[in-house]
């Protein structure tokens, strides 16, 4: 039986075997990705599409947000900047305001990749152990 989407089937894979860093990786870039589409949208003048997109955005950041280990100091931290990423695409969904998505696609472009660089980090350290990554 022949596989009809090779790249679903390739980003089902990848989603099942990603560690939890990866795993949030993902969910930044996904975030920035619902956030470029919203921009684009809006240029287009596609309220619909606008809308869907920042939605999408906003579910990702509350999955962030619900997946914080709250026993550790940074995610307290952490949980205030998530909101207000939130309240930004909120705001932007409802003004319409490029300048509201440009805010919450800047932050979240630094946890990107902040991000990416703890996982190098960590690759980087497992790695000299002689473990795997």
């Amino acid at each position: 039986m022949a596989i009809q989407n090779p790249y679903q089937a390739y980003q089902t894979n990848s989603v099942n075997t990603a560690t939890p860093g990866e795993l949030t990786l993902m969910l930044y870039n996904g975030c920035l990705k619902f956030i470029q589409l919203a921009k684009k949208a809006l240029d287009d003048n596609n309220i619909e599409e606008k809308n869907k997109n920042i939605q999408k955005a906003q579910d990702i950041i509350s999955e962030l947000m619900s997946t914080l280990n709250m026993d550790i100091e940074i995610s307290h931290q952490m949980l205030p900047l998530y909101d207000f990423v939130r309240s930004k695409l909120i705001e932007a969904n409802v003004k319409n305001s490029v300048q509201s998505l440009e805010e919450a696609e800047s932050i979240i472009t630094e946890f990107r990749d902040t991000w990416k660089q703890v996982i190098q980090i960590n690759r980087k350290q497992m790695h000299d152990k002689g473990g795997q990554a």
